[in-house]
């Protein structure tokens, strides 16, 4: 864990991940995590993941690919009790409440979205935000929502 720990640091990214080989990601926010989840789940299955900022989104796609370590520099309550229930190793450098937005002007539109959900399986299914038969994860919504609220913010 201490090598993709450094790379992290050292590289800039916002997230590495080892599953048999490294491999570093860049995007903003779950958007990695979602990728890799709804096209290479096998790579998430078992992996180490050392993130810098994990909200209780990111902590769901995590349980529900099958992650069995991470290391993040911050990481709110609600996604560390996800990932305990889900027995996963949990390392981190700060526990905050909840995790803030980009501007720091409130919280993070994923972690309020999914603050009273209580398993990643109800994201999944349950949440209203994504049914069953759409086949996708509820962070492809939530992440459509998020850039839909970014935009009315923008627009004047």
């Amino acid at each position: 864990m201490d090598e993709l720990i450094k790379l992290l640091h050292e590289g800039g990214y916002s997230c590495v991940i080892r599953r048999e080989e490294i491999r570093t990601f860049t995007q903003r926010g779950v958007a990695d995590l979602y990728d890799l989840l709804n096209r290479e789940p096998e790579f998430l299955h078992g992996a180490q993941v050392a993130d810098k900022v994990i909200g209780k989104a990111a902590a769901a796609l995590m349980v529900l690919g099958g992650v069995r370590e991470i290391y993040t520099d911050i990481i709110s309550e609600p996604a560390l009790a996800v990932l305990k229930q889900a027995d996963i190793k949990v390392a981190c450098a700060q526990v905050v409440s909840r995790i803030r937005n980009r501007s720091r002007t409130g919280w993070c539109p994923l972690e309020t979205i999914c603050y009273e959900v209580e398993s990643p399986e109800d994201m999944y299914y349950d949440s209203g935000f994504c049914g069953k038969d759409e086949g996708r994860f509820i962070c492809q919504r939530i992440v459509g929502e998020y850039f839909h609220l970014k935009l009315l913010v923008s627009v004047p």
